[in-house]
């Protein structure tokens, strides 16, 4: 079973940047697709962006496109979500998780990190 250890996050004022890692271990991320999600104290899970592990295809939500990018480097066995242009309702505990395809649930994921976009 592959273990994902998210980091990154902290407090960053608006328009500010922060990048995210999901860092693998126990087998490679290559294997997979990797999506961002984010979810909230009592609120559901939104999608933010995804990975394909057949055609590395990026994939972005509404609300983050244009200002998020995600990648891999398969040397590390690390994906990243740069996220710029940070607005308040950004704020969130990001997770990254494995999923068969950008299409595809979320399998495992880790223990997430913690955006926090304040003046």
């Amino acid at each position: 079973q592959v273990q994902l250890v998210e980091s990154g996050g902290g407090l960053v004022q608006p328009g500010g940047s922060l990048r995210l890692s999901c860092a693998a271990s126990g087998s490679t991320l290559d294997y997979y697709s990797i999506g961002w999600f984010r979810q909230a104290p009592g609120k559901e899970r939104e999608g933010v962006s995804c990975i394909s592990s057949s055609d590395g295809r990026t994939y972005y939500a509404d609300f983050v496109k244009g200002r998020f990018t995600i990648s891999r480097d398969h040397a590390k066995n690390t994906v990243y979500l740069q996220m710029n242009s940070l607005k308040p309702e950004d704020t969130n505990v990001y997770y990254c998780a494995t999923r068969k395809t950008c299409l595809a649930p979320y399998e495992h994921w880790g223990q997430g990190t913690q955006v926090t976009v304040s003046s």
